[in-house]
């Protein structure tokens, strides 16, 4: 029997968690899209917004795929990207 008030405590227990993903334009059109902190991680969509929509799914699915938990470490996540510049 379907009962209203589990699905809400479902729904209450599930964690919100972040991720940093790196977004590239592709020359041939399109984006990539991967997340460091989650090895193999990737997807790729015409749109940015497709592009996000595709690596959320990746996230969900390799959180339901995998053994560990990588999140584990929240504290330490924070990543940056930026441009570095060297003569060659």
């Amino acid at each position: 029997m379907y009962n209203k008030g589990m699905k809400n405590q479902k729904l209450k227990e599930k964690k919100v968690l972040e991720y940093m993903g790196v977004l590239q334009e592709e020359q041939t059109g399109g984006y990539s899209v991967w997340v460091p902190s989650l090895p193999g991680c990737a997807s790729q969509g015409e749109t940015l917004e497709e592009a996000m929509k595709n690596i959320k799914e990746a996230i969900e699915l390799y959180l339901k795929s995998t053994k560990e938990e990588p999140w584990e470490d929240e504290k330490f996540k924070k990543q940056f990207v930026v441009p570095i510049q060297v003569h060659a």
